[in-house]
């Protein structure tokens, strides 16, 4: 078991809670969490060299670093791993934002240890998720990533954080008890004969044994109970509360990760195994995500939170990877996981600086702001470039990952997908218009209170983690073929000959 890397994303962040739960004091603190992150991100940098070199040996393999191992027989439940492009590139971004987290964390109070130790076991959820190929085993990664958030929010977190917590908890497990009916539904239909019955997604996908009566019933519950991780509208509304109340670090996991295993759960189980119901009921799923989409970017507007504007723009921008998923072309999907990894570091990189920002002023409201390029420029400059990167500018990740969205929805030709390909693309505007608000407002014009002139500009472990945040956004921007020919090795002909994907 210990001969496969994969397993080390697990290893690594046990060993993590190991350490802290004997650490004495904030600077062993600290050293524990900064050097398993940095341990995770080396051997996230180490598993993308492996993956090419494999790739190039072996182009026509699905996945690689395969392994299973037997966990409980009578119901066939294994360990199994197994990663392509797409979830090394997830498995990067997840440890790069840990990394970051950890350095936004740098003067958490009360309770040290406890945070991240219940920040850690999230990541161990993530890891997991990401690296898992069975079902049952992915399943139990996600509910492990979940479970946290009540306890980082409920105690850690700010403002109306009790109901914030309650909230999320309450949506995100009812979402969890679709996606499990789901997951039993396609397990009980994973083969003709119930001796061969699995939860291995690979081995789904060679059996295609689930019929299509059974894939209409299976499709939405697993693509709702995924959905509503991914904010996806009307579930989104836990989204916002969730993440005004979360303290930073925590908020750049959320919004950075964790919604991303709900994107990401979309592809590999709903449309990767039932691609005929995919293929069918995707048009109902596109008018939702088109709503979010929009309705998030106004919403966004009309915030004077800085919290609640990037929750907002977070619904938007994740409407619209599942949005691109939906579309069922390469192009698109490309897109979309594109999206995926530059909202990540985007996002994150908006709430560490909101925390950094808000950890000086005490206060997140814009109209009680103003003029604080004159007073900590690090810190404002980092904040005009996430902005830059939200709205699309060229040469940061989100100008590649939206323009391939929008060129890959645009390549149908019925009326129906460019219609909403259209309407999607307003939210380009809409963005633009509330990010320069707020860059106006928030750091323009004159200092709004006067006992802001006193406040110091970023430190050094906030400068680490900011500056390691633009790099990645700016490396995606400026090598977008490297990153979407990763992407791209994922859609096989073969695997989505069903849905007519080119």
């Amino acid at each position: 078991m210990f001969s496969n890397i994969l397993i080390y994303f697990v290893v690594i962040p046990v060993l993590m809670l190991a350490g802290l739960a004997v650490c004495r004091n904030i600077k062993q603190i600290r050293a524990v969490a900064v050097t398993g992150s940095l341990a995770l991100t080396a051997l996230s940098i180490y598993l993308l060299v492996e993956y090419l070199a494999l790739h190039a040996a072996d182009p026509a393999a699905p996945m690689h670093f395969l392994g299973q191992w037997d966990w409980f027989k009578p119901l066939h439940i294994q360990l199994a791993v197994g990663v392509d492009g797409i979830s090394v590139a997830m498995i990067i971004l997840s440890s790069i934002i840990l990394l970051t987290g950890s350095f936004a964390s740098w003067k958490i109070d009360p309770m040290p240890k406890e945070f991240f130790l219940w920040l850690i076991l999230l990541s161990v959820g993530v890891f997991g998720f990401f690296i898992s190929i069975d079902l049952f085993t992915m399943f139990m990664f996600y509910e492990v990533a979940l479970i946290p958030m009540y306890l980082l929010i409920g105690v850690w977190g700010s403002g109306n954080k009790n109901y914030s917590a309650m909230k999320l908890t309450l949506m995100l497990m009812g979402g969890s008890a679709f996606l499990m009916l789901g997951l039993i539904g396609i397990y009980y239909h994973s083969a003709e004969n119930p001796a061969d019955l699995t939860w291995n997604i690979l081995k789904i996908s060679e059996n295609a044994s689930i019929s299509t009566g059974w894939q209409y019933f299976l499709f939405p519950m697993t693509f709702v109970g995924f959905g509503v991780l991914g904010a996806m509208f009307p579930f989104h509304t836990w989204s916002p509360d969730g993440h005004a109340s979360a303290p930073t670090a925590v908020s750049m996991l959320h919004a950075g990760v964790l919604m991303k295993l709900g994107g990401y759960g979309c592809f590999r189980v709903a449309i990767y195994l039932m691609p005929q119901a995919a293929n069918d009921l995707a048009w109902i799923f596109l008018i939702l995500t088109g709503i979010s989409v929009v309705y998030g970017a106004f919403s966004a507007c009309v915030q004077t939170d800085l919290k609640y504007i990037n929750a907002y723009s977070s619904v938007s921008h994740c409407g619209l990877v599942i949005f691109a998923i939906l579309m069922l072309n390469t192009t698109a999907m490309t897109g979309a996981i594109m999206q995926m990894l530059s909202h990540g570091l985007m996002t994150a990189l908006f709430f560490a600086l909101i925390g950094m920002i808000y950890g000086r002023t005490h206060t997140r409201d814009i109209t009680k702001m103003g003029g604080l390029m004159k007073i900590m420029p690090f810190l404002s400059v980092c904040y005009v470039i996430a902005g830059f990167a939200s709205l699309g500018l060229p040469g940061l990740s989100g100008f590649v990952a939206e323009m391939t969205i929008f060129v890959g929805s645009f390549e149908h030709a019925d009326m129906f997908h460019r219609v909403f390909t259209i309407v999607a693309c307003c939210s380009i505007v809409i963005t633009a218009v509330y990010i320069l608000r707020v860059v106006g407002k928030l750091l323009l014009g004159p200092v709004q209170d006067e006992h802001h002139l006193a406040l110091t500009d970023a430190t050094w472990w906030e400068r680490t983690a900011t500056v390691t945040l633009i790099i990645s956004v700016a490396a995606i921007g400026c090598f977008p073929n490297f990153f979407a020919n990763l992407i791209r090795w994922t859609f096989t002909p073969e695997i989505f000959s069903v849905i007519g994907m080119n």
